[in-house]
């Protein structure tokens, strides 16, 4: 028996795909003494024997060769041992012929109380053999650039493609190194890895670099090259093979990825149109190249009305200005340009008109000639230009935005003596589509911020005055055009009895809506003032208002929006009083206001912080403190203490600081406090309210006691018309006689004691009536047959203004006249 070939061990060793599927093989099954036990219709297909003519016969009877027991007791040794074996045993097919299989014996089992091997075999097939020819073919003819080098790096073989890659000649390339033909072409690092190869005899795949070739100089191209070892049959190395392949395409592909992405983050990081623009030219110089020009249409740069026009409406009827917005080049100073940045542009490429900024094509010119009829005749000192300073392609891409027109970039080469071709179109298209997006962001930006200031602006007090009782100045900053107008407020209202209401309010949010929101509680701050309410009333009435605008806004809000609308604010209101020299004052979520006393050491009182507005449900505390002559009470939004450090409580020490210099006029100390602390562009708003406290003198204030008797009224209003005529009031004599007899005798008839009347002589004359009733007054129009109540409607024909206000020990009734 002709001993069956070489085996391996199954269980160590990995068999090609598919020589080891049991189920495309022939598959018998053999007992321990040699005799099948079971036979496969794929075996039948195999060998042509029928599992009847097989099944309890002998195995040997199938072998083409002699059986070798010794040889069969070893390998089923090695199976029962459970590693298996495999080899080629020649069989006899049915039909006579001889048969070669690959067969392979798996490790011993039991089946039905006796040892079994299971055999598995295929047709073993010839394998295919390269012929010299055409293993020369596949060489010479390889897209893959190849060659040997000797052991000195000169070169022994190469094909055609690697030929042609360099441009040089075969016959000038063998016998000579790489550095000797291609000075330039990284030859050194080239060799470098070379020699590395055969020293380590490791090898080196894909590395790429950028190269030239004497086929194409003028263009540079991307390789892919890898390096290996060639060994004999002594595993000595004898020289060095390389393959080259062009991957310029891939290299250009991640070329233009690579710079798109970065022009993602160098594009647009402002909100400035000009600064837009020029960011275009700076990231495209000298990348891509040589001279960039940026021209936007004027109506771009406006902050007024829509500022552009649309490019599915038509041209307009006069054709627009373009303005110059970016400007680079790779020499200094940019010599190439005829306009500067911001000077007039009217520059179209020859033979386009407005309609190119519409809906043109991008225009390349590959090979620019400025001795072209066209150039000469239309733009002879560009093309004067371009002669000069060797300008060779140009590439021109209108800049237009959701159907907006915005302009023209041009790009242009000199240095770089490659021509633009449509690879580089695609990329100035993307460049120039991201830097009109970002400019169209930045124009409609610049146009709503401008609305929200102008508006802001004009919600805010134009002039403020506090009368005699303070003096007053305010410094208000807008916040970084990146960081949107916000809604920040103060006002200064004038209140009865001389006193002042000072008041400061922070908006949550910015842009249009937070300066609207930012009205209409400032216009409700007055109206609750002029009612006479104490700060804490007031700021519940307001934060009422606060949660109604809120509920508004909700319900004008879309209705697939799956948060709630919320409007919200801060906001401290003070009221001084001259005379008492007390300042009562509420917060609601704002920082507290700054005290200098006339000694500089300021501080900041101890006022309840409460809860901001628009939360609802939760009470406002005030507090009151007294103020000396002279004393500055300092109020201001959150913008003006936090900074980007985080360090609010420093910035307060900071401010009571530069409040604390005296003998400074009060406009230039709030100007100069904001700028010490707020140095550079914020992100909110700032606004700062200063006021120095004055107090009524003495000689300027009267009072009595009045008894509870009609006959004291005509004692009290004689006291009264004295004292007028002692303060040189005499116009004002005869009408403050007839106001204090009215608003004493219906104290003394309507409401309960202690009655109280006071003058004040202020910007104004006020006359105070103050009794124990929490009663409010009613002006009624009396009919002709009544006797009485009139005394209210003539005070109110009398005065300039009238009203009520309410007191811990009641209410006061008063009324101004105008003093000339």
């Amino acid at each position: 028996m002709e001993p069956p070939r070489e085996g391996f061990d199954a269980s160590a060793s990995v068999a090609p795909s598919g020589l080891l599927d049991a189920s495309t093989d022939a598959v018998a099954v053999i007992s321990a003494d040699g005799v099948v036990v079971g036979w496969t219709r794929g075996a039948e297909a195999l060998l042509g024997h029928r599992a009847s003519e097989v099944v309890g016969h002998p195995a040997a009877r199938l072998l083409a060769v002699p059986a070798d027991p010794a040889r069969a007791a070893a390998i089923a040794q090695r199976c029962r041992a459970g590693m298996g074996w495999n080899g080629v045993v020649p069989v006899r097919h049915r039909d006579g012929r001889r048969v070669e299989l690959d067969l392979r014996v798996s490790a011993a089992f039991r089946m039905g109380g006796q040892e079994c091997f299971l055999l598995s075999a295929r047709e073993q097939r010839p394998q295919w053999t390269v012929g010299q020819s055409v293993l020369d073919g596949f060489l010479t003819r390889s897209p893959v650039g190849m060659a040997v080098m000797d052991l000195e790096l000169r070169y022994v073989w190469l094909n055609d493609t690697l030929e042609r890659f360099g441009g040089v000649p075969r016959d000038q390339r063998l016998g000579r190194r790489l550095s000797e033909l291609l000075p330039g072409l990284q030859a050194d690092t080239l060799e470098g890895l070379m020699r590395k190869v055969l020293a380590t005899g490791e090898p080196v795949t894909d590395y790429e670099y950028l190269g030239w070739s004497w086929a194409d100089p003028h263009r540079q191209r991307a390789y892919s090259t890898s390096f290996f070892p060639l060994v004999n049959a002594g595993a000595g190395i004898t020289g060095v093979c390389y393959m080259v392949l062009d991957v310029t395409e891939r290299w250009t592909a991640r070329r233009l990825l690579s710079l798109v992405n970065e022009a993602g983050t160098s594009i647009g990081t402002t909100l400035d149109v000009l600064r837009t623009a020029q960011e275009l030219a700076d990231f495209a110089v000298p990348r891509f190249a040589d001279f960039v020009t940026v021209d936007l249409l004027e109506p771009v740069f406006s902050a007024e009305g829509h500022g552009a026009w649309l490019t599915d409406a038509g041209p307009p009827p006069v054709r627009p200005v373009m303005r110059r917005a970016g400007l680079q080049s790779v020499r200094e100073g940019c010599p190439e340009a005829l306009v500067g940045i911001g000077e007039e542009v009217d520059l179209l490429p020859p033979l386009h008109d407005i309609n190119l900024l519409i809906s043109g094509d991008p225009f390349l010119v590959p090979t620019l000639d400025p001795n072209d009829a066209p150039w000469l005749a239309e733009q002879p000192e560009r093309a004067a230009r371009i002669r000069e300073f060797g300008l060779h392609s140009l590439i021109s891409l209108p800049m237009r935005a959701r159907n907006t027109a915005l302009g023209l970039t041009t790009f242009a080469r000199s240095l770089n003596t490659v021509p633009f071709g449509q690879d580089d179109v695609l990329l100035a298209q993307e460049l120039v589509a991201r830097a009109a997006v970002c400019v169209d962001n930045a124009r409609r930006y610049t146009r709503e911020h401008t609305a929200a200031v102008t508006l802001q602006r004009s919600l805010l007090p134009h002039v403020l005055t506090g009368g005699t009782a303070v003096e007053v100045a305010s410094t208000y900053r807008p916040a970084d055009p990146t960081g949107g107008v916000g809604g920040d407020w103060f006002d200064v209202i004038p209140l009865s009895g001389a006193r002042v209401g000072l008041v400061v309010g922070d908006v949550v949010g910015h842009g249009i809506t937070a300066a609207a929101t930012m009205g209409r509680l400032r216009t409700a701050v007055q109206t609750l003032a002029d009612m006479e309410m104490p700060p804490d009333e007031l700021l519940a009435h307001l934060d009422d208002l606060v949660l109604r605008l809120t509920d508004e806004e909700a319900d004008r809000a879309p209705a697939d929006r799956n948060t709630a609308t919320f409007i919200g604010a801060t906001c401290l209101y003070a009221v001084y009083d001259p005379v008492s020299r007390r300042c009562s004052m509420a917060r609601a979520g704002h920082p507290p206001p700054v005290v200098v006393p006339p000694d500089g050491h300021g501080y900041f009182p101890d006022v309840p912080a409460g809860p901001p507005l628009g939360l609802g449900g939760m009470a406002f505390e005030a507090a009151e403190i007294e103020l000396t002559e002279n004393s500055l009470l300092g109020l201001y939004t959150d913008g003006l203490i936090e900074g980007s450090d985080g360090d609010v409580e420093s910035r307060m020490a900071r401010l009571a600081e530069a409040l604390g210099r005296t003998g400074t006029d009060l406009d230039a100390l709030c100007t100069s406090a904001v700028r010490q602390l707020v140095s550079a562009p914020q992100p909110d708003d700032v606004a700062l309210l200063l006021a120095r406290s004055h107090t009524l003198a003495a000689d300027q204030v009267a009072s009595w006691d009045v008894p509870p008797d009609t006959a004291a009224v005509g004692h009290v209003r004689a006291a009264a018309t004295l004292q007028v005529m002692d303060w040189g009031l005499v116009e004002q004599a005869l009408t403050t006689e007839l106001i204090v007899s009215e608003l004493v005798t219906n104290a003394i008839r309507y409401a309960d004691s202690p009655i109280r009347l006071r003058l004040l002589r202020d910007a104004r004359l006020t006359c105070e009536v103050a009794d124990g009733s929490s009663t409010a007054p009613r002006l009624r129009h009396a009919r002709s047959t009544d006797e009485g109540g009139r005394g209210l409607f003539l005070v109110a024909q009398l005065a300039l203004r009238w009203g009520a206000r309410y007191t811990a020990e009641g209410k006061i009734i008063w009324a101004e006249q105008e003093i000339p």
